[in-house]
């Protein structure tokens, strides 16, 4: 063992979920360490640079540690300073830059990382889903100018640029591209823009639809990427566009290869991992889940708002 040293548990991410878990742990006399694969809050680090969340600043706090915003709907940078600050101020222990390549139990758990290995008594596996596009799988989608991720408008003015999707990223980037002077089209693959859309956002795009500022294909699906054209199907017909740039964001999902070497089962067509509700111990002895990794596929139902609570179950269980 390294040093000698068999901790209580490790916590796998340090996202606000991770944080909160170590927060219930230092709290409870656990030896506990984190380890995270990026930066501080790796996923909000990647989020859009003028992201706005849904939720109020209340409602992403941690540990009763009041978080003060500008506005009731606090921006990305707000965010990474107030997590970070936690983080610092609570001289909690994360190892950054260190990503888990393995999870073994001869005895107790064995994890590997990129820089070590280390042992615990339990794993708490809070690693999100922002790691992992849904790929469209269409040819064109490897190229330079293709990403899965959006982070600052400029990049993309006086372009011809396609956002793939209708969700509030998608949603978010074709305004804020149209705004920065991109000549934006959206590729929808439903009827509508979606419904989870920020209630304050969706007046917005629908009325630069319906003005014609922005163009959207609906019932439409990408067929193709080439060096200057985005070819799709629209209404049982191929249509060739004009393009420079694709941002396709077709959302994200966990590391299910990773679950399933642990050993964790997913159960159905939308993977949803095998948990007790009450104390989120997964089906394999001593892993726990917490955050947003609980819903498989279903990358909507759990976020920091409402799976907070997650670190008290766990951490009260193993305690």
């Amino acid at each position: 063992m390294k040093n000698g040293k068999l901790y209580d548990l490790i916590i796998i991410g340090a996202g606000p979920i991770g944080i909160n878990c170590a927060l219930e742990a230092k709290k409870k006399g656990l030896t506990y360490l984190v380890l995270e694969k990026g930066p501080i809050v790796n996923s909000l680090y990647h989020y859009p640079t003028n992201m706005q969340f849904f939720s109020t600043s209340e409602k992403l706090e941690l540990n009763d540690i009041p978080f003060i915003s500008k506005e009731a709907k606090p921006s990305k940078q707000e965010a990474l300073e107030y997590y970070r600050r936690i983080a610092t101020s609570n001289a909690l222990k994360i190892h950054l830059f260190e990503k888990v390549l393995k999870v073994k139990r001869p005895k107790h758990f064995k994890v590997e990382t990129s820089k070590s290995t280390y042992h615990s008594k339990h794993i708490i596996v809070a690693t999100g889903f922002y790691d992992l596009p849904q790929m469209m799988n269409v040819k064109g989608e490897s190229l330079p100018k293709t990403t899965h991720y959006y982070d600052d408008p400029h990049l993309y003015a006086f372009q011809e640029v396609a956002v793939v999707g209708a969700s509030n990223s998608a949603v978010d980037a074709a305004l804020e591209i149209y705004r920065k002077g991109g000549n934006v089209s959206m590729i929808i693959r439903g009827s509508d823009i979606g419904e989870r859309v920020k209630y304050w956002v969706k007046p917005d795009i629908e009325n630069r639809i319906k003005e014609g500022s922005i163009k959207a294909y609906f019932n439409a699906e990408v067929k193709e990427i080439t060096t200057d054209k985005i070819i799709i199907s629209h209404k049982g017909k191929v249509k060739k566009i004009t393009n420079d740039f694709v941002v396709a964001l077709t959302g994200y999902q966990p590391n299910f290869a990773f679950l399933k070497d642990m050993g964790i089962e997913l159960e159905g067509p939308k993977k949803i991992p095998v948990y007790d509700e009450e104390s989120m111990e997964t089906n394999v002895s001593g892993i726990f889940l917490a955050g947003v990794i609980c819903g498989g596929k279903e990358t909507h139902k759990w976020f920091i708002e409402n799976s907070r609570v997650h670190a008290k179950r766990i951490i009260n269980h193993i305690a």
